[in-house]
C-alpha cells in the first residue's frame, strides 16, 4: 500500500485533534449548560420556598384558614409558574397546585435542603422539600418547576453542537489541508530541484527561500551536502585520474621491457638484466599501489590504527637508523638530536615510523651530496615537536601551499624516478592528524626545508630532551 503523503497525514492529525477539541468542547459546554440551568432554576426554589417559609410564619398566628387564603392568591409569592403543595404536621393539606393534585404528587417522606430532579408522568421536575415552623405546628413546604422548556432549549443546543461540530470539522479539515499544501509546496520545490541534481551537475545549487524558518534551514542544509558531495566527487574523480596515470606508466615500461626482451634470442645475461630491471619497476609499482589503498582506506575510513602508549624517540631513533643508510649511500651527511629520555604518547607505532622516514626519505632524496640532514626531537607544553631540518634544493613558493596534495610534484626538480609519485607527504600529513597532531613546513627554493611534526604527549609522562 502506497504511503500517506505528509500533507494528507498532516491533515488526518489535524483533523482528529480537532475533532477531539471540538468534542470536549461540545461535551463541557453542554454540562456546563445544564448545570447552569439547574442551580438557576435552584435558586428560584429556594427563593420560592423562602417566600412561602415567610408567609406561612407571617399568617400562623392567624390560623391555617388564612394561611391556606394566602396561598391561594398567591398575594407573597414572587415568582410564577412555581408548583407548590404545603401540608401540616398532620399530613392534611393546605395548599396543592393542580398540576401536584393531577399527578398525585405526595407528602415527602424525606426532608433536605438539596434540590433533586424527579420525573412525574412525562415531565421532568426540579424540587425542593423543606420543613417550616409557623406559630406552635410545623409544616412540609415542596416546590417544583418544571425543566421541560429548559430541557428543550438544552435539547437545541446539543443538536446545534452535533450538526455544528461536523460541518466545522470538515471546514477545518479542508483549511488545514490547503494551509499544508501551501506550507509544504516550498519543500515540493526543493524536492523537484533536488531530483534534478545529478552526477553531471554537482555543482548546482538549492534556491534558499530568507523566511527564517527551517525551509531556509533545510535549503541552506542540503546546499551545504551538495558542496561536499560535489568535493568529494572531485577527489574521487582526481584521485582515479591520478591513479590510472601513475600506474600506466610503470605498466607501459614494463610491458616494452618485456616486449623487448621477447623480440629475439638473447643471452641469459640479458634476459637477467631485463628480469631485474622489471622486478624494480614492479616494486615501485607495488609501493605504489599499497600507497593508493592506504589513501583510499584513509578516504572511507576503514583504516584503524592501532593506538597504545609508546616511547615516541625509539620510533624516532629506528627510523634515524634508517635514513642513515640512506643518506650514507647518498654522501649526505646526517645528524640527529633526539635525547634519551622517553616521550610517551598515545599512537600506532607504524604509522609514526612511517611518517618519519617519509620525512627524512624525502629530505635525503633533494638534498645533494655533502648537504645536511638533521633529525630533532623536543618534548614541551603537553607536546613533542619533531624536526627534520635539510639543506636541499628547497621547495618554491608556489609549490609550497600543494605539497601534502596527492601525486603532487614539482615538475622541474622532482621527477619519477627521484621523487616518488607524490603520495608520501599526502599519507604522512594523515598520520600526524589521526594522532591529533599537525604537520607544517618551511622552506624557500635553494635554501633547504623544515618539516615539523607537533603531536600531543600521553598524560603525565612527556619529559625535555
Amino acid at each position: 500500500m502506497k504511503p500517506l503523503s505528509i500533507r494528507t497525514r498532516l491533515t488526518g492529525w489535524y483533523f482528529v485533534i480537532l475533532a477531539v477539541t471540538l468534542s470536549l468542547f461540545g461535551l463541557s459546554a453542554y454540562i456546563a449548560m445544564r448545570s447552569s440551568i439547574h442551580e438557576t432554576v435552584d435558586e428560584q426554589l429556594r427563593n420560592y420556598q423562602d417566600a412561602v417559609q415567610r408567609l406561612i410564619e407571617r399568617n400562623a398566628p392567624y390560623g391555617e384558614e388564612d394561611i391556606r387564603d394566602e396561598l391561594r392568591e398567591h398575594s407573597a409569592l414572587p415568582v410564577e409558574g412555581v408548583l407548590l403543595q404545603v401540608s401540616d404536621q398532620d399530613g392534611a393539606w393546605l395548599y396543592r397546585s393542580a398540576f401536584m393534585v393531577r399527578n398525585e404528587i405526595p407528602r415527602a417522606a424525606q426532608l433536605s435542603p438539596v434540590s433533586f430532579t424527579s420525573i412525574v408522568g412525562k415531565k421532568s421536575l426540579r424540587m425542593l422539600n423543606e420543613a417550616a415552623v409557623g406559630g406552635n405546628r410545623s409544616y412540609v413546604i415542596q416546590v417544583a418547576i418544571p425543566l421541560d422548556d429548559f430541557y428543550k432549549s438544552l435539547h437545541r443546543f446539543a443538536i446545534l453542537l452535533i450538526v455544528a461540530i461536523p460541518i466545522l470539522l470538515l471546514c477545518a479539515a479542508a483549511g488545514g489541508f490547503w494551509m499544508s499544501r501551501r506550507a509544504l509546496e516550498p519543500v515540493d520545490q526543493i524536492t523537484k530541484a533536488a531530483r534534478n541534481v545529478s552526477i553531471h551537475n554537482l555543482s548546482q545549487r538549492l534556491a534558499v527561500p530568507q523566511t527564517g524558518d527551517e525551509l531556509q534551514r533545510l535549503s541552506e542544509t542540503l546546499n551545504g551536502m551538495l558542496e561536499r558531495l560535489e568535493a568529494a566527487f572531485k577527489k574521487i574523480t582526481q584521485f582515479t585520474a591520478d591513479a590510472s596515470h601513475e600506474l600506466r606508466t610503470p605498466i607501459a615500461v614494463m610491458r616494452t621491457r618485456a616486449e623487448l626482451a621477447l623480440r629475439k634470442p638473447r643471452s641469459s645475461d640479458e634476459y637477467r638484466e631485463a628480469l631485474s630491471q622489471m622486478h624494480a619497476d614492479l616494486e615501485n609499482t607495488s609501493d605504489l599501489v599499497e600507497k593508493l589503498m592506504v589513501l583510499a582506506r584513509t578516504d572511507h575510513g576503514s583504516e584503524q590504527l592501532q593506538f597504545e602508549k609508546l616511547n615516541l624517540r625509539e620510533i624516532v631513533q629506528d627510523a634515524c637508523d634508517q635514513g642513515g643508510i640512506l643518506a650514507e649511500s647518498k654522501k649526505v651527511n646526517f645528524r640527529e638530536r633526539i635525547g634519551s629520555a622517553p616521550v610517551w604518547i598515545s599512537g600506532d607505532a607504524h604509522a609514526l615510523r612511517q611518517l618519519f622516514l617519509v620525512l627524512i626519505d624525502n629530505a635525503v632524496k633533494y638534498t645533494p651530496p655533502v648537504g645536511d640532514v638533521e633529525v630533532a626531537m623536543i618534548a614541551e607544553n603537553g607536546s613533542v615537536l619533531g624536526t627534520v631540518r635539510d639543506t636541499g634544493i628547497g621547495i618554491s613558493a608556489e609549490d609550497l601551499p600543494h605539497i601534502f596534495e596527492r601525486f603532487y610534484r614539482v615538475d622541474k626538480a622532482r621527477s619519477r624516478e627521484s621523487g616518488g609519485v607524490g603520495l608520501g607527504l599526502s599519507i604522512g600529513k594523515w598520520i600526524a592528524e589521526a594522532h591529533g597532531g599537525v604537520i607544517t613546513v618551511e622552506s624557500s627554493q635553494g635554501n633547504g626545508s623544515v618539516f615539523q611534526v607537533r603531536l600531543p604527549v600521553a598524560g603525565n609522562g612527556n619529559s625535555n630532551s
